[in-house]
C-alpha cells in the first residue's frame, strides 16, 4: 500500500517553543487516521505545514507521491478542517458551498449536485438558503466539514471536526466519515479517542513534537494477541496456566488478561480461557479483544514521559560535568 503522507525530519519552533522536533511519520493511502496527542503536541501546526497555512523550518513533506502541497501538483486533491474555521457570515450556506465547490475545480452543474450530496451528509438540507451568522455553533462546524469533503479530494485533514457538536450529531458525522473509507484517506485529529477507536483503521501518536508510535488499530490495541475477561469473581488460575504454559495470563484486578502467539487466535483463545472460567464460577461478565486505545496511548506516554525525564536529567548531569571541569 503506498502513502498518502509522509513526513520526515519536520521542525518547527516559535520563538523558543519547539511545536515540532524532527518529525516523521506515514499515513496509507485509504485509510482513516487518528491523529493522537495532548494539547501543544504539534497536531494542528502539522497541518497547517501540510495544508500550505504555515512555513516549516525544516524537513520534507510528500503529499500522495507529488511532494509538498502546490496548485499544480495537488489540484483539488487536499481539503482541509482547520480547528478554528471562520465562514463568510452574510452568505448562504448553499452559496458558500458552492464557491468553495467551484474552487476545487468542479463546473456549476457538478458543483450544484455535489453541494447538495454534502448538505444531505450533514442534515442541513432544510438550512441550504440560510445565511451562515443565524447558525448556531454546531451548525457552522457541520458546514466546515461539508466543504472538506466537496468535489474528490484524496487527502482529507480533519481538525476536531466534531468539537462543539450534540452526541447524536458526533455518531452521524462519525457515520460519514466512515462511508468516505477506502475513496480517500482522512487524517482526523481528536481528544476523544473512544470516538477514534470506533472510527480509524490507522493511529499516529504525536509527543512534544515527534511521533512516538504509529500503526493499524489492530496492531497499536493488540486486537490479534491479547484478550481480557472481566468477571464477578478472580479466581485461581494455577490449573490454566499448568494446562497451557505457553500462555501468558495474569489478572488486573478482576480481569483476566490472556496473551497469546503463534498460533493463538482470538477465538482458540476464548475457546480455552470461557470453559475454565464458568467451570470455576468466575461470573463471566464481559469480554474485550485487544486493550483500549486510550490504555495504548497513557501506556505510550508514559514511557515517553520516562523517556522525556531520563533525557533532562542526563542533560542536566552533562552540564554539571561540564560546571565541574
Amino acid at each position: 500500500m503506498s502513502d498518502a503522507l509522509v513526513i520526515r525530519g519536520l521542525t518547527k519552533t516559535y520563538g523558543r517553543t519547539v511545536a515540532l522536533d524532527g518529525l516523521d511519520l506515514r499515513v496509507p493511502k485509504g485509510v482513516i487516521c487518528g491523529f493522537i496527542g495532548p494539547n501543544g503536541a504539534g497536531k494542528t501546526t502539522t497541518f497547517g505545514i501540510t495544508g500550505g497555512l504555515i512555513r516549516a523550518d525544516h524537513g520534507e513533506v510528500d503529499i500522495l507521491g507529488k511532494g509538498a502541497l502546490s496548485p499544480q501538483a495537488h489540484p483539488g486533491l487536499l481539503t482541509m478542517l482547520p480547528q478554528d474555521c471562520e465562514l463568510s457570515p452574510h452568505v448562504s450556506l448553499r452559496q458558500l458551498l458552492t464557491y468553495y465547490a467551484r474552487l476545487q475545480g468542479l463546473s456549476a452543474h457538478k458543483a450544484a449536485k455535489d453541494v447538495d450530496a454534502r448538505l444531505d451528509e450533514v442534515a442541513l438540507t432544510d438550512r441550504a438558503e440560510a445565511r451562515i451568522k443565524t447558525l448556531s455553533h454546531g451548525m457552522r462546524r457541520r458546514v466546515a466539514i461539508a466543504q472538506a469533503l466537496l468535489g474528490s479530494p484524496s487527502l482529507v485533514l480533519l481538525d476536531e471536526p466534531t468539537s462543539g457538536l450534540d452526541p447524536e450529531l458526533v455518531v452521524r458525522m462519525r457515520e460519514v466519515f466512515a462511508s468516505h473509507r477506502g475513496k480517500r484517506t482522512l487524517v482526523v485529529s481528536s481528544h476523544n479517542l473512544l470516538e477514534l477507536e470506533a472510527l480509524c483503521d490507522h493511529v499516529i501518536f504525536i509527543q512534544r513534537g515527534r511521533c512516538t508510535r504509529e500503526g493499524s488499530m489492530a496492531e497499536v490495541t493488540e486486537q490479534g494477541l491479547v484478550m481480557r475477561y472481566t468477571v464477578e469473581n478472580a479466581v485461581d488460575l494455577s490449573a490454566l496456566e499448568q494446562a497451557q504454559p505457553e500462555l501468558e495470563i495474569s489478572w488486573s484486578a478482576k480481569t483476566l488478561v490472556a496473551r497469546g502467539s503463534g498460533s493463538w487466535t482470538a477465538a482458540n483463545l476464548n475457546a480455552t480461557i470461557v470453559p475454565y472460567l464458568l467451570h470455576m464460577n468466575a461470573g463471566l461478565l464481559e469480554i474485550r479483544r485487544g486493550k483500549s486505545l486510550e490504555d495504548a496511548y497513557m501506556a505510550g506516554k508514559a514511557q515517553d514521559d520516562a523517556d522525556a525525564e531520563a533525557e533532562a536529567r542526563e542533560s542536566y548531569d552533562d552540564e554539571d560535568d561540564e560546571r565541574d571541569d
